[in-house]
Formats: structure tokens, sequence, C-alpha cells
């Protein structure tokens, strides 16, 4: 009986010895006593995040910006500076994904791979996407 009360004893107090000592050495109190990623690289990251958003915004605006956007757009009825003043609300993978779209769009209409028709109709979605994406 004894016995068994003193290994009781003797695991708890060694319990209580070591694991502070284990706990000092894991992963996770060295995490905290350095940064995972230095202010520095932070701040690059922001940059670089924010010049991809901005390349992002100045394809979308350019794209709506040429005559067939714009003949599109007027015969739709829909405010060009409506459209204009909406792409910079939408999220990053909103703008991301509708940039590339243009962009496409616009190498294939220069290669003669789309008609002026098929151009104003991508035109118009892109216009009604950033609209319901900014409005909704």
């Amino acid at each position: 009986m004894h016995f068994q009360r003193f290994y009781r004893l003797f695991t708890c107090s060694l319990c209580a010895a070591v694991l502070p000592l284990f706990l000092a050495s894991s992963p996770v109190a060295r995490a905290q006593d350095t940064h995972v990623v230095s202010p520095h690289q932070l701040q690059q990251q922001v940059q670089s995040a924010t010049a991809t958003r901005q390349q992002h915004i100045d394809t979308l605006n350019h794209f709506l910006a040429t005559p067939t956007a714009e003949k599109a757009m007027k015969d739709a009825k829909i405010d060009p500076a409506q459209v204009k003043n909406a792409i910079p609300t939408l999220s990053d993978a909103e703008l991301a994904n509708l940039s590339a779209r243009a962009a496409h769009a616009q190498s294939q209409f220069a290669a003669g791979g789309l008609t002026t028709l098929a151009l104003a109709l991508i035109i118009l979605a892109i216009v009604l996407i950033v609209l319901l994406a900014a409005y909704h």
C-alpha cells in the first residue's frame, strides 16, 4: 500500500519537475521568442500584394477604356464611371480572375480569334460581374 502511494507521489513529482523543462524547450515556446516572419519580409509581402492588386485594377481599367468597351457600355446604357468606381471595391481574387479574363479576351481579339460582337459580349459580362460583385 505504501509502495503504491510512494510510486504515485514520485511520478507526480517527476512530472512536475520535468514538464516545465519539456515545455520550455518545445518549438512553440521557441517560436514565441522569435518572429516566424520578419517585419521586413512582411512589408515586402504587403508591397507585393498591393502592386499586384494595382496591376489587376489597371488591366481592367485599360480593357474597359477601349473604344469597343465604351461602345458596348453605351449601348447597354451602363455608366462607365460607375464601373470604374466599382473595380477597386472587388476582392483580390475577383480582381485577379477578371483581370486574367480581360487580358485573355484582349489577346484573343488582337489575334483575330474573337469578333467584335464576341468581345462586346465578354466586355458586358465582365461589367456585369464587376457591378454585381461590388454592389452585392
